[in-house]
């Protein structure tokens, strides 16, 4: 459960410093993470990007101000990081849907979105079918797009590429060099620096990789392997947020940040729904033997 802390000293962090500049690197490093992963799991976790959760914050806090102060609208969008008055309003409608001048007129509806606070709930009734496994170093063959930092930007990337892989007949080539394990079409999400992310469509294979095509190998790890079924895209991200939520504060594990590999079907058709698995590399926690 440290990593549940971890995450709340992160977001005291990111509250603390609303009118400052927040720095997602330091936040990243309050969480003991990679900047990278730190979104990634503040993304499954809350359902919703880092970026936007500090905009909605500092609207909310704007939005206050604005009426409860007599500050100019000028300088309170300069007091949350907008330098422009247009960036400013942007930001403003965007979480309340009218602009900051309207938003002192008495009787206005405003949003209010309260600090994010990370806890154990007690759940029952729904079971987490999964199995631990230790695998060797394994190789993958298919193609790649690369992702950035900003979770907010591959949350759309993704989809777009499995869209245009579907209608090209690249993917029932991929279909047909898997032959190793685990079997069917893996979409693999592997972090080596900021400059050097990408997100994979591929198969597990000892085959030659086409001259179209390029290779990857994901590093020997021990995994936690949770099935599912449902539409391929809620299955997978309910997965991930019940994996940090409910599965790992208890597991005596903590996220090996390594690549996270879906596994779904093989299908030539391109269907959207069905058994899927979720691979997500773990170690044992700190202090455990």
């Amino acid at each position: 459960m440290e990593w549940l802390k971890q995450i709340s000293r992160a977001i005291d962090y990111i509250e603390n410093n609303l009118t400052n500049d927040i720095s997602y690197d330091e936040a990243a490093k309050i969480a003991c993470c990679s900047t990278y992963y730190f979104q990634r799991i503040f993304s499954y976790i809350t359902g919703i990007s880092l970026s936007e959760y500090i905009r909605r914050r500092r609207m909310t806090a704007a939005a206050f101000d604005l009426q409860g102060s007599g500050m100019k609208v000028m300088d309170i969008g300069l007091k949350y990081g907008y330098k422009s008055p247009t960036a400013f309003n942007r930001a403003f409608q965007s979480v309340h849907g009218i602009s900051p001048t309207a938003a002192r007129v008495p009787g206005a509806l405003l949003n209010a979105y309260l600090p994010i606070k990370f806890s154990i709930l007690v759940t029952g009734g729904d079971n987490m079918s999964y199995r631990i496994e230790t695998k060797k170093a394994m190789r993958i063959v298919g193609v790649k797009i690369p992702l950035e930092e900003d979770m907010e930007k591959n949350q759309k990337t993704v989809p777009v590429f499995w869209s245009k892989m579907l209608k090209s007949t690249l993917f029932s080539r991929i279909c047909e060099l898997t032959n190793k394990d685990p079997h069917g079409i893996l979409g693999v999400t592997a972090y080596t620096n900021p400059e050097n992310i990408y997100y994979y469509i591929a198969a597990p294979t000892d085959k030659p990789v086409p001259c179209d095509m390029v290779e990857f190998e994901i590093p020997a790890a021990t995994w936690a392997i949770f099935q599912c079924n449902g539409h391929f895209k809620e299955s997978v991200q309910t997965i991930f947020k019940r994996f940090l939520t409910e599965w790992l504060p208890f597991s005596g594990y903590e996220y090996a940040e390594l690549p996270d590999i879906e596994v779904y079907p093989l299908d030539a058709n391109g269907s959207k729904s069905g058994h899927t698995e979720v691979w997500i590399a773990i170690k044992k926690e700190r202090g455990v033997k």
